[in-house]
């Protein structure tokens, strides 16, 4: 990323260091995406064949079910940052370039928003469910923290929307 020339090198290295940060976390995440994509298939690979030997594998619902958790978790920053959502541009290309602007500018500051009170919400349940003690049905693993895990995935989310929103036009990461 070169500096910006309004800024002189002293004053870009924070912000270039936070946007390195960002992205190495963003990158880390979606290898833990990947990782926890390789246990899902594992484990019901191995439950399946367990199966038709007349075996099963202890808690592998609930094993699939936390990677599933994990692996969205994981891989919605990545998707965020590469700009790799659907989106529905018939009507956005149908304006203006200044409407284009004010719009992606709106949807962004709008998703921020929304993902902002979603990692609160998160943030609120994974409190309850460590309050309550709840745990995973056949493992008894507790689960407090996969909302927590949801909880730095939204707030990732959100960091990466104000990077697209100040860097117009600009993926974070390339795929």
């Amino acid at each position: 990323m070169s500096p910006s020339p309004a800024l002189p090198d002293s004053s870009r290295a924070p912000i270039d260091l936070y946007h390195r940060a960002l992205r190495g976390l963003v990158q880390a995440l979606a290898w833990l995406a990947g990782a926890g994509l390789m246990v899902m298939m594992l484990v019901t690979s191995a439950d399946v064949i367990l199966r038709k030997l007349g075996l099963s594998l202890t808690g592998a619902y609930d094993i699939v079910k936390i990677a599933a958790t994990i692996t969205v978790a994981a891989a919605l920053p990545y998707t965020t940052a590469t700009k790799g959502h659907v989106a529905i541009e018939f009507l956005f290309h149908k304006l203006g370039r200044r409407g284009r602007i004010v719009v992606d500018a709106l949807m962004r500051s709008a998703g921020m928003a929304l993902f902002g009170l979603l990692a609160w919400g998160c943030l609120d349940y994974g409190n309850s469910l460590r309050a309550k003690g709840e745990v995973s049905m056949t493992l008894e693993l507790p689960i407090f923290w996969l909302p927590y895990v949801l909880t730095v995935s939204c707030l990732l989310v959100v960091l990466i929307k104000l990077y697209h929103l100040t860097h117009p036009g600009k993926p974070m990461i390339k795929p």
